[in-house]
């Protein structure tokens, strides 16, 4: 029974080395792959202007101004969302522009009949979650040794919130195939997302899934070697920012850690 214990924390050892090391790095890495996303789809308007504009006026028949206010709104609110969350300015008012372009695109695009789609898209919304945690977390530390009424509650719960929604991307890779390797992929990402949502061996559990989710991403969501003609670039491009900025999303859970709501933190008080 003490052999997988030591194995474990081993583990642990390294890999709060590496988070030792990386302290400074880390949440400006985890920033930057979490806005990919947004900064590919709003540069997306850009280059696409005209087709995103007609896409729009034919599904939903609005006409041609609501359909330019649609894709205009969401460069706007993207591109200028980007820029505020690496540039740390006014991160909250940035989140709550991001967390808009999400909903309004989710209703947009008929996402809320798509599951897949939709998971994806909460899993986004907990991403954004954990940057508004941190960015209250660096609000705090302005008044460090200021006496405080208590715990960072509001904090706290965004944390958990965010970790709950971040493991909904692993339930859209979850694929029920008669293959060892799909099985065990299975089997590891469905324990590890658990880890994280409980917030038990939270920052291991997450940098694990960084390495796992990676691997995964490059692996099926290669849109370089697509074509520039063919569809299907497209969709994979789509998949390949969206899960860059889940990555982000665990990489913010591994600089902040797990919150005051995880089992983490409840095992300081036994």
């Amino acid at each position: 029974m003490n052999i997988p214990n030591q194995y474990i924390e081993k583990t642990e050892e390294v890999a709060d080395q590496v988070i030792r090391k990386g302290k400074y790095v880390l949440p400006h890495v985890a920033r930057l792959c979490l806005i990919a996303t947004f900064l590919e789809d709003g540069i997306r308007m850009w280059v696409q202007w005209n087709e995103q504009r007609e896409y729009m006026d034919m599904n939903w028949g609005c006409g041609k101004l609501l359909a330019t206010t649609f894709v205009l709104i969401n460069l706007i609110g993207q591109i200028g969302g980007c820029v505020m969350v690496l540039g740390r300015l006014k991160v909250s008012i940035a989140c709550w522009v991001l967390f808009g372009i999400v909903v309004l695109q989710t209703i947009a695009y008929s996402v809320l009949w798509d599951i897949q789609f939709l998971l994806r898209n909460l899993a986004l919304i907990g991403a954004l979650l954990l940057v508004l945690a941190e960015s209250r977390g660096e609000a705090r530390s302005l008044f460090a040794g200021v006496p405080s009424l208590g715990e960072n509650k509001p904090k706290n719960f965004m944390q958990l919130a965010g970790r709950v929604l971040l493991a909904f991307m692993f339930i859209t890779l979850i694929r029920f195939e008669l293959s060892f390797l799909q099985i065990l992929q299975d089997i590891v990402g469905s324990i590890l997302m658990i880890l994280v949502t409980i917030g038990y061996k939270t920052k291991l559990s997450s940098l694990i899934l960084v390495a796992l989710l990676s691997i995964l991403n490059l692996y099926h969501n290669a849109w370089w070697t697509i074509p520039a003609y063919k569809p299907l670039r497209d969709f994979l491009k789509y998949d390949f920012f969206q899960t860059l900025s889940v990555i982000g999303g665990l990489l913010m859970i591994v600089s902040l850690g797990p919150g005051g709501v995880s089992m983490d933190e409840h095992k300081k008080k036994w």
